[in-house]
């Protein structure tokens, strides 16, 4: 049987334009060797992978395979578009494409996002030329080079997380008063801060590279200042870092790469705000109560969350978990699968997940234990955030957070207490999206599944008319 890790070795090789007889040289192998180990015909012993995971810059987890499952769900997802009815492939035939071609794959994948992108465009256009607005040059392809990018690090950044320490330790950070610490070091790198009007519309903060000079929104509560401050520091701290994580072949665009320096700006903020070491304790000691370690280190809910998903350090390692954060509509605007849950990529997700109807209770706390159609288990919460950085008269975004884990890890979190895990009562049958799940009896389905055929029958009214017959 030929091996997986030859080919996804490949790929990770030519993602980084090395030859064949570069890496061979890289390794102490001969290209010969290198060729048949890329083509299956050979293991991958776990010293080379190991070397070849050093000299390609990639984490371990995901030379060896942890990145094809998603990979594996994105390719399903894409022969389930309408686009392809009538053309079905199993499961274990999409694992094996992915096991034995993974560029394939992904160039798959990639072309099916390109053809989307087509559709909104056109929609757009046609939206543009009826009601003469709309803005159709929009691409949602950046974002989602993003969040691979992200998830392929499992969100977690070491030399962000050193710098953060260390200036912690420069500064000398009071946890008590961040504001003044980072006011403080940032004026002894020559920057000025002011408070006071928005820098612009819809501007919550604004860096003058040239003159040096933050304007922070009076509207922001002070958690959020403090994160600002502490993002300007990461601006003067880790540029060169950031550049050079920013060079991943995943951001093709310089729009996708702004993207991902902004999001890294933003984790290096967080790390600030929650230093690892003190964060991890604290989330470990109050049992992941959200709120409580909100408490502690003076942050929003979102931004506990946020931090919840980065603790993926060696030996210090935290629960593992996924992320989403929707709007009132159903649009993801945030996702992470630490989890190993697979969420939707070019479609609505499932209304039975209980992030959707954290909106019909606002502010209030929802727990779920839930199953997917593959026997897999998750125990989550979801609650509604508020945007708090505006006026009377001026509404602030709602959105909708929701964190889970598989649910062997649930006892560890306060929101488990007097919960009957093992009660199969106490579970919600939820999928992906209703295209790729084959549940029969659910009657919340928006659309057909393509796992199953369907038989409309003209004498009977079912709950849902997508229900297989």
């Amino acid at each position: 049987m030929s091996s997986p890790l030859g080919p996804r070795l490949r790929t990770f090789r030519r993602e980084r334009g090395l030859s064949q007889a570069s890496l061979a040289a890289r390794l102490n192998i001969s290209p010969s060797y290198l060729n048949l180990i890329e083509s299956g015909k050979r293991p991958l012993t776990a010293e080379l992978l190991l070397a070849a995971a050093r000299e390609l810059d990639v984490d371990l987890r995901a030379v060896g395979g942890d990145g094809d499952a998603r990979l594996s769900h994105d390719l399903v997802e894409v022969f389930a578009d309408p686009v392809l009815d009538g053309m079905t492939f199993t499961v274990n035939e999409v694992r094996e494409m992915v096991g034995r071609e993974p560029l394939m794959a992904r160039a798959l994948v990639h072309v099916h996002r390109a053809l989307r992108q087509a559709r909104e465009t056109e929609g757009a256009l046609a939206n543009q030329v009826v009601q003469g607005d709309g803005d159709a040059t929009r691409s949602r392809i950046p974002p989602e080079e993003v969040t691979d990018f992200i998830e392929r690090h499992h969100n977690h950044f070491p030399e962000l997380e050193a710098a953060a320490e260390s200036l912690g330790l420069a500064a000398d950070l009071d946890a008590q008063d961040l504001y003044a610490g980072l006011h403080s070091w940032l004026a002894t790198q020559g920057v000025t801060v002011q408070i006071g009007a928005p820098p612009g519309p819809g501007v919550h903060a604004r860096f003058d590279p040239e003159r040096r000079r933050l304007s922070v929104s009076e509207w922001l509560p002070t958690r959020s200042r403090n994160f600002e401050l502490a993002r300007t520091a990461g601006r003067l701290l880790t540029g060169d870092a950031v550049t050079q994580r920013c060079a991943d072949p995943l951001l093709t665009t310089p729009t996708a790469r702004s993207l991902a320096r902004s999001a890294l700006l933003g984790y290096f903020a967080a790390a600030v705000l929650m230093p690892y070491g003190p964060f991890l304790a604290a989330v470990e000691g109050l049992r992941y109560d959200v709120e409580l370690v909100g408490r502690r280190f003076r942050v929003g809910f979102e931004q506990v969350c946020h931090r919840m998903t980065t603790l993926s350090r060696p030996g210090q390692e935290g629960v593992p978990f996924h992320f989403v954060r929707i709007d009132v509509a159903g649009n993801i605007s945030k996702r992470f699968s630490g989890s190993g849950i697979h969420f939707a990529r070019f479609s609505g997700g499932c209304s039975r997940w209980n992030v959707f109807s954290a909106f019909a209770m606002p502010g209030r706390l929802r727990t779920q234990l839930s199953q997917m159609p593959d026997g897999e288990a998750f125990f989550c919460i979801a609650r509604t955030v508020q945007d708090d950085s505006r006026g009377w008269g001026q509404e602030g975004r709602v959105h909708a957070v929701g964190l889970g884990t598989k649910v062997e890890f649930a006892r560890r979190l306060v929101y488990a207490d007097g919960v009957a895990l093992d009660d199969p009562h106490n579970v919600v049958p939820i999928g992906v999206t209703c295209r790729l799940c084959e549940r029969a009896d659910c009657a919340q389905r928006a659309l057909p599944s393509v796992r199953a055929p369907l038989h409309v029958d003209e004498n009977e009214r079912r709950s849902s008319p997508y229900a297989p017959g």
